[in-house]
């Protein structure tokens, strides 16, 4: 089930080890590459996770080295590293700057077309910017569910409604 799903918390938690060894990490334990093929995985992960760039000259240097939005895109790279069919994503951006956040956005953009991403976030203009289908939980009550156009633009429940509007939350 963990070769299946992915997940990223709020705040990053990359590994105290390189770069390198957090992507490499899970392919490794599940028997998924060695040697070349390891390396490839990593490079492919680092590259869907939009960060190949900016680090492929320092792949051995600590991922704890890097900035806030450098890190967090390192776990996302390492938990694309096993392939996962689902992305589960716990306010991915909520402690990063605008640019970085910018940044996750537009990876999850890409992302969502070659597997299901479910995002928690309280940032309203992010879930409408990001996603296609959104869910509105109140005290742990799934109160409405429906494409984002929808419950953005027309809410069937009052206390979407209310929420979305701004009247509480």
């Amino acid at each position: 089930m963990r070769q299946r799903v992915g997940m990223v918390f709020q705040r990053w938690n990359p590994f105290p080890k390189s770069i390198y060894e957090n992507v490499a990490y899970g392919p490794r334990i599940n028997g998924l590459g060695n040697g070349a093929s390891l390396d490839e995985i990593v490079e492919r992960s680092l590259r869907r996770a939009v960060i190949w760039e900016e680090v492929k000259d320092r792949l051995r240097t600590s991922a704890l080295g890097l900035s806030g939005g450098q890190q967090q895109r390192v776990c996302i790279a390492r938990a694309l590293a096993n392939q996962p069919e689902l992305l589960l994503l716990d306010e991915p951006a909520s402690a990063l700057d605008p640019s970085s956040t910018q940044r996750i956005e537009e990876l999850l953009y890409e992302l969502k077309r070659e597997l299901t991403i479910i995002i928690v976030t309280h940032n309203l203009q992010q879930a409408a910017r990001a996603s296609d289908y959104t869910a509105f939980f109140f005290t742990g009550e799934l109160v409405e569910f429906g494409q984002t156009e929808q419950i953005f633009t027309s809410p069937r429940e009052e206390r979407t409604d209310a929420y979305i509007t701004g009247r509480f939350g």
